[in-house]
């Protein structure tokens, strides 16, 4: 059984618009949206993703980024329900096999703060919903879940820990709370299960910064025009 920590977290409204996600934030008894870290962090590697569709054509894009998404999509579904104690609903073989996979570091997850839970900063401008809030091997750590056909290299995974960093600003900013560690746990197709640990915060930070002035660059170019 995992144990569970009360933490108090907002609920937000989200839409897109125009392609960008957007969360509604209170503020002095209003609601003002605040763009999510994924539009942000997506903005950041859309040009690898046009040069990707351009090379494998727009069909198969289509077909792989469908699976993907709906291997994901169970994937934090099951961990979800398991993190929470909860009977685990059924799920396609692929998306329960990689459960499986990923099933001995899931139990190295204690005292969880959070899951699934809607975060803002009002400071950055950001707003997001994180994966997980708990200690990893006794520290605590923003978590993400993710999947693939093989391990990554870390430099790959740039954007993972700068939105991983995104989530740890917010929480600080709404509960004073720091956390020790980013973490992303990557089960892969390959049968492989890869756990991704970083402690330098004040390098994702920084990065953090870059991604938000490229995007609020790319959107006033957009406004001018």
């Amino acid at each position: 059984m995992f144990n569970h920590v009360e933490l108090n977290l907002p609920s937000l409204q989200r839409e897109t618009i125009d392609g960008v996600r957007y969360y509604s934030v209170p503020d002095d008894g209003e609601l003002i949206k605040l763009v999510s870290i994924t539009s942000v962090t997506s903005h950041k590697n859309r040009q690898i993703f046009i040069d990707w569709r351009k090379k494998v054509g727009n069909a198969k894009a289509d077909k792989i980024t469908k699976q993907s998404t709906s291997r994901g999509t169970d994937m934090h579904t099951l961990t979800e329900h398991y993190l929470k104690n909860l009977e685990l609903p059924t799920v396609q073989p692929l998306s329960d096999y990689l459960f499986k996979i990923a099933k001995p570091d899931l139990n190295k997850i204690t005292n969880i703060h959070a899951l699934e839970s809607s975060l803002y900063s009002k400071v950055l401008g950001i707003a997001g919903t994180v994966d997980c809030i708990a200690e990893f091997n006794g520290e605590l750590a923003i978590i993400d879940f993710k999947t693939s056909k093989k391990p990554k290299p870390v430099e790959w995974i740039e954007h993972y820990f700068v939105q991983c960093m995104a989530y740890g600003c917010m929480l600080y900013e709404l509960t004073g709370i720091s956390v020790k560690k980013l973490v992303i746990i990557m089960a892969c197709e390959n049968g492989d299960c890869v756990v991704y640990e970083e402690y330098d915060k004040t390098k994702y930070i920084n990065l953090l910064q870059e991604y938000i002035r490229e995007f609020l660059n790319y959107k006033l170019e957009t406004y001018a025009q």
